[in-house]
């Protein structure tokens, strides 16, 4: 099996990915969008992209591709985030004055670099921005990431745990074709994204239908459709299954106030990769 993930060796989406298929080829990919697109060409069987941090929130871009996209969700698994502030040998964390990473991991470290003093840069990936950390060989310039991009790229970690939050979990989602062999997983979660009609208490509404069905909303968030000005669609996970003969009545019922509903996937909630091995 060939797995797509966005972002290079040391990266936590690399780590995420290394740790749900272990023993599998991965395929680095630049951005979010290159991983989901290598899964709906058929290069790859799956991908692994992250699609919330317990800090810092939802990662639109990926929400926007689910969406968007043909691709559905299999797995869900929580990833544990100790996020360190790197440099080159000979640096510290006073000699540093700029830092760099993804724009995630310098929210999640928004107050300790704040305290810090430090200038930050968004960079488009943790383990990305270390490599080139690594490559200036300046010891003004720091980068936030991982343990392993640590390890990987030969800096110094001049500060670990620097997020802000201690419970600092990203989750991350294997996406699979639709029907693909072996895409359909147990699971107890499904994850719905909708679009509601233009008419008076249309979301009101569709949430009560999914209550009155005996399904909890554990989650719902809005998103502005692309191209459309102010429009929106939802993203809500409910928990149960809704291949059931109740589940297909609850869908039937939302046909009535929601335009487009799309079922992105069903997966078993709680299910967690241990960082604490990468770190050591």
């Amino acid at each position: 099996m060939l797995i797509a993930y966005s972002g290079i060796e040391g990266s936590f989406a690399g780590i995420a990915t290394e740790k749900i298929f272990s023993n599998q080829e991965l395929l680095s990919c630049y951005t979010f969008r290159e991983a989901y697109e290598q899964v709906e060409k058929g290069n790859c069987e799956a991908c692994v992209l992250p699609i919330e941090n317990s800090y810092a929130g939802e990662i639109g871009q990926v929400s926007d591709l689910m969406f968007a996209g043909t691709l559905e969700i299999t797995g869900v698994y929580e990833l544990h985030i100790s996020q360190c502030l790197l440099g080159v040998k000979g640096s510290t964390a006073a000699t540093i004055r700029k830092v760099i990473s993804h724009p995630q991991a310098l929210e999640q470290c928004g107050d300790y670099i704040a305290r810090s003093g430090y200038e930050t840069v968004p960079y488009e990936n943790t383990a990305r921005a270390a490599k080139k950390v690594a490559q200036q060989g300046d010891p003004n310039l720091g980068a936030i990431g991982s343990y392993r991009a640590a390890e990987l790229y030969g800096l110094e970690i001049l500060d670990e745990n620097i997020n802000e939050s201690t419970q600092n979990v990203t989750r991350f989602a294997v996406f699979q074709r639709a029907h693909a062999t072996g895409a359909v997983q147990p699971g107890s979660n499904t994850i719905l994204m909708f679009t509601i009609r233009h008419c008076a208490g249309a979301l009101a509404r569709a949430i009560t239908i999914v209550g009155k069905h005996n399904y909890n909303m554990r989650v719902i968030r809005s998103r502005p459709v692309k191209d459309v000005n102010w429009q929106y669609y939802f993203y809500t996970e409910i928990e149960g299954r809704l291949d059931t003969e109740e589940g297909w009545r609850m869908l039937e019922q939302l046909k009535t106030v929601c335009e487009v509903i799309k079922v992105i996937g069903t997966y078993t909630p709680g299910m967690c990769i241990d960082e604490k091995e990468e770190e050591a």
